[in-house]
């Protein structure tokens, strides 16, 4: 440490404080602490170790902060962004690159010095009058081949408080890695308030610099922008997973409960509010997560850890009958942050499709609300936001898995692929092996668009491996990665895809919330050789017989043979006309395509013409 950091700390933090700053030996650690620190110039910054103590210093900022409020559960607050800060900002979430390098047109990107020099001058003075909070946190299990070391500045204590509950604390890991560089950091400020949220969110910018690992995000609250360890940081570990030989992915990770007392671990990528917590979540299997997930190889096999320990979920929908679990958690004593939800009158949070109606009054993101409340435009304002969320450990959780915190992961013997589809999809299908399946259901996944981005709702979008928003190389290169992943294994994990929003022609759903149980018991009798399949054109589906039992055991209903042949009736034109889609992006928008991924798209073009 300099004389001048030093100086800068001792000025800005307590004693106790500087002391744990200064127990941490890393010259790099140091230097970035001391730049921002005098950058964003807070009145004071508090260090955040592992402690107790820590944590509920961080619970109570958020209250005095007026980040959060209490409601009537112990243990349980609200959280509200701003009017216009309640998803993810795509169009202002970009990489930083130096003139030489392109990740492709599909990737969002800036040039790295104009890009630096805007956000520094944005964060200049921007802390005047708060205090900053210096957090360290690992992905992924501590003491593991999957754990990155993290450290986050940030003036949010709401920021700070959401990733205290989704991440494991890394103070100590920190101690162990020494003056190792190999960390990822993290620079949030939500900028100036008013009445609690950013108000320049004309100026908000999330930037992602992969050369020095640093993620910026300024003038925003929503945690999607701002909780840098979530899909800030999956853009940080894909590129140098690409580097190092293993995958970081947008996934779920679960067990599945399969006859004679046995478990098997899928993972599984779609893109939010198209099932993927809801799946994770399925009663009677066990969670291990439901977001983002590593894999690696080892003795020819694959493995995945949950680089999380908790969920930041969409809350739309969760009821008692569809979601017992989360249900029974967000309704118990414990540490949960509800986000822009409704606070009614009891102080009880409320939100769409919750099953209680809708409440007379109350107070949202919109201040005071009422039935008749409009926006400027004279649109009607909902109760609560559809990209209201809900955060929780997983540690509370009844379903949470024994191997959440296993520093080898859990062996992968499936991997789902699903997005929202009307159409095309059948409700659950089998690749034919790996390659099939990495190109025809992960790098062809199409889904309709939903609330948890901002835009148009209901577009669909090409979004391969539900990864596209975070991709940080050459969507060519990222393909051919996941080719060469599973080389030369025996046995590579199975791939589905799952298509839980098949419609009929009156645009009626085909199947039930409920029935994603059967596709999943499906896949695990699957992958264990205990049932046969049919073959199509592109892919291999249950037998009817097989889903008529699995319905009567798992979910008590009758299946009928009329369902099936609706749910998985041949779709020759819309498949051809989505092979021919997929091949234009990967022409025209995609550098460096894999000639694999034509070929195969082409013999499967061949067998449908064929059949049709």
């Amino acid at each position: 440490m300099t004389e001048k950091q030093a100086h800068l700390f001792k000025e800005k933090c307590s004693e106790k404080n500087y002391k744990k700053l200064i127990s941490l030996n890393n010259s790099k650690l140091h230097s970035f602490v001391a730049k921002y620190i005098e950058l964003c110039n807070p009145d004071s910054f508090y260090v955040c170790d592992d402690s107790d103590e820590d944590r509920q210093y961080i619970r109570n900022k958020t209250v005095e902060n007026n980040e959060e409020r209490k409601i009537a559960i112990e243990g349980h607050t609200a959280h509200f962004d701003g009017y216009n800060d309640q998803a993810r900002d795509k169009a202002n979430t970009k990489y930083l690159l130096p003139p030489d390098t392109n990740l492709g047109a599909s990737l969002n990107s800036t040039d790295r010095d104009s890009g630096l020099t805007e956000v520094h001058d944005y964060l200049k003075n921007i802390m005047a009058g708060k205090e900053a909070y210096v957090l360290f946190f690992s992905l992924g299990p501590t003491n593991s081949e999957f754990s990155i070391p993290c450290v986050q500045i940030t003036d949010s204590s709401y920021v700070a408080h959401s990733e205290y509950i989704l991440y494991r604390t890394g103070y100590e890991q920190f101690k162990k890695i020494g003056t190792s560089g190999e960390f990822f950091r993290y620079m949030h400020s939500a900028g100036e308030l008013a009445n609690g949220v950013s108000k320049n969110v004309d100026k908000r910018r999330i930037y992602i610099d992969l050369e020095d690992d640093i993620v910026y995000s300024v003038n925003t609250q929503y945690a999607g922008n701002t909780v840098g360890l979530k899909k800030l940081s999956l853009r940080l570990a894909i590129s140098k997973a690409s580097e190092e030989g293993w995958l970081a992915e947008h996934m779920l990770l679960m067990g599945v409960h399969g006859p004679g007392g046995r478990k098997t671990y899928f993972t599984g990528a779609f893109p939010s509010a198209c099932g993927k917590t809801s799946t994770a979540m399925l009663p009677g299997e066990n969670i291990v997560g439901d977001d983002i997930a590593y894999l690696r190889r080892k003795s020819g096999k694959i493995y995945s850890a949950n680089v999380e320990c908790g969920i930041f979920g969409i809350i739309r929908d969760v009821n008692p009958k569809d979601d017992a679990v989360i249900w029974e958690t967000l309704n118990a004593k414990g540490e949960v942050i509800f986000s822009n939800i409704l606070i009614d009158e009891n102080n009880n949070p409320r939100w769409l499709g919750d099953g209680r109606g809708i409440p007379e009054k109350g107070i949202n993101y919109s201040g005071n609300w009422n039935k008749e409340k409009k926006d400027p435009k004279g649109n009607e304002i909902p109760h609560a936001h559809k990209n209201a969320r809900y955060t929780v450990s997983l540690y509370a959780l009844g379903n949470v898995d024994s191997k959440l915190d296993d520093p080898k992961g859990a062996e992968v013997k499936g991997v789902i692929y699903g997005g929202r589809d009307s159409s095309i999809w059948p409700p659950v299908q089998e690749a034919f092996n790996w390659v099939h399946g990495v190109i025809t259901m992960g790098a062809s996944l199409e889904s309709e668009t939903t609330a948890a981005t901002l835009g148009k709702e209901g577009v669909r979008v090409f979004n391969p491996m539900s990864n596209i928003d975070f991709v940080a190389i050459p969507l060519g290169k990222y393909i051919e990665n996941y080719l060469k992943f599973a080389s030369g294994l025996k046995k590579p994990p199975s791939i589905f895809a799952v298509n839980y929003f098949q419609k009929d022609r009156n645009g009626g759903y085909l199947t039930a919330m409920e029935d994603k149980r059967v596709w999943v018991k499906w896949m695990e009798l699957r992958v264990n050789g205990d049932v046969d399949a049919t073959k199509t054109p592109t892919g291999y589906i249950p037998k009817y017989e097989d889903l008529k039992k699995l319905f009567k055991d798992v979910l008590k209903k009758d299946y009928s043979q009329s369902q099936y042949d609706e749910q998985f009736a041949s779709r020759p034109k819309e498949n051809l006309d989505k092979i021919e889609r997929i091949k234009e992006i990967y022409k025209t928008k995609v550098k460096n395509t894999p000639n694999e991924l034509f070929s195969v798209l082409d013999e499967q073009k061949k067998r449908l013409e064929e059949t049709s």
